[in-house]
């Protein structure tokens, strides 16, 4: 059998279903696939227990995408972000900042959500758009890239032709290796835990970033859970010491990760199960090749640090859909996906090396590393024009470059 559509996205996670529903909502015909259905229930053994926080950009895109108004009820305003650094020797924090969204916008930062709930309201939306075919349980199995269109294999025996290919299909992209496009990858070493926590100080609305050797401990605001405050958290450490924390029972994962986070906001508890994942830095040589265009994780990866990853995602799909809207009778063609890589690629590229310092900062194991990072993280914050500026680079409302 043979389909036609306008654009075909490869990838049903978060960032393929907001491409989906971003461009099904503009009028493109779109055919959305990924071999395995997405989990959208919290109690599901395969649900992810990571949250996004979408800043204010990716709200935008939410709008357009016809998503927004039924996900913010679900949603924790993220007002202030504080970043700590805690002495190695008696775990305390030992210099800590906080950063106001006040002082660069009148909105929060963001807003943070269960990944799970994102990919339900997301996986409805597009259930509800007519000129949208989403089909899990169904892979890429080859693709072919000529100038007047892409012809990409299906696994259930599907043949499809498109004007464009959009891969956004993971680091592993099955896509981007089809159109031969190369990555470059650098690997720390660590791995990263998620997981839900509730707390008895209420966290206000602030994400709390605490830095000490081995990497970040990061609380970012949930809704409050059976009437106590409540917290995602993704603490990244060296790969055997995350593995075994996967393997305490729990009162003992209790008790240390209450002593990672500072007790800041006292005894925490754990609300869900953990899951683990290798954390690396990657970047694929170009973002585009004869009618496809890289997106998300197939085009670049970040450590979890500064809510960048998917929010970087989601500004490779906005600009997609600009430049598609602007031109729709070039959708696919060299133009427009030269000016897709011109517009993304330095500011990923800048984004990237910029986590990457901020990780092997956070990494630092002698004394003058950590006096160090403790120094840049005062000098960040006591400069009022260099504070905005960065505060405002990290919510995407301000342009690199």
């Amino acid at each position: 059998m043979t389909q036609t559509c306008d654009i075909l996205i490869s990838g049903g996670g978060i960032a393929g279903l907001t491409a989906a529903a971003a461009f099904g909502s503009a009028g493109f015909s779109v055919l959305c696939v990924d071999p395995a259905p997405p989990v959208t229930d919290s109690a599901s053994s395969g649900s992810d227990m990571r949250t996004t926080a979408m800043l204010q950009p990716a709200r935008d895109l939410l709008e357009r995408a016809g998503v927004w108004d039924a996900l913010a009820p679900y949603g924790a305003a993220l007002e202030v972000m504080r970043i700590a650094d805690a002495a190695t020797e008696t775990g305390a924090a030992r210099e800590i900042k906080s950063f106001r969204a006040s002082d660069v916008s009148d909105l929060p930062f963001g807003w943070n959500f269960p990944n799970w709930r994102l990919r339900r309201e997301l996986v409805a939306q597009l259930d509800a758009l007519p000129n949208v075919d989403f089909r899990p349980g169904t892979g890429t199995t080859r693709f072919l890239g000529r100038t007047a269109e892409a012809r990409v294999g299906l696994s259930d025996a599907t043949s499809v032709r498109t004007k464009l290919v959009v891969a956004a299909d993971g680091r592993n992209s099955p896509m981007r290796q089809a159109a031969g496009i190369g990555v470059n990858t650098r690997r720390y070493g660590q791995k990263a835990l998620a997981f839900a926590v509730t707390h008895p100080i209420p966290h206000e609305n602030v994400s709390t970033e605490v830095h000490r050797t081995g990497g970040p401990f990061t609380l970012v605001p949930l809704p409050d859970r059976d009437g106590m405050p409540c917290s995602a958290v993704v603490w990244m450490d060296e790969g055997p010491k995350s593995a075994a924390r996967m393997e305490l029972d729990e009162p003992a994962f209790e008790a240390e990760m209450s002593e990672r986070s500072c007790h800041m906001l006292g005894p925490l508890t754990l609300e869900s199960r953990r899951t683990i994942w290798p954390i690396i830095s990657q970047v694929a040589e170009r973002l585009t090749g004869t009618r496809i265009a890289l997106i998300a994780e197939a085009a670049h990866v970040v450590p979890p640090i500064g809510a960048q990853g998917l929010n970087m995602s989601l500004a490779d799909t906005v600009t997609l859909l600009e430049l598609a809207e602007a031109r729709p009778e070039g959708l696919g063609d060299a133009a427009m996906l030269a000016a897709y890589h011109k517009a993304r690629f330095n500011d990923i590229k800048m984004r990237v090396t910029g986590i990457d310092l901020l990780n092997r900062a956070s990494q630092a194991t002698s004394p003058l590393a950590r006096d160090a990072r403790a120094f840049g993280l005062n000098a960040l914050h006591q400069i009022t024009p260099v504070r905005k500026t960065l505060m405002e680079l990290g919510l995407g409302v301000k342009r690199a470059g």
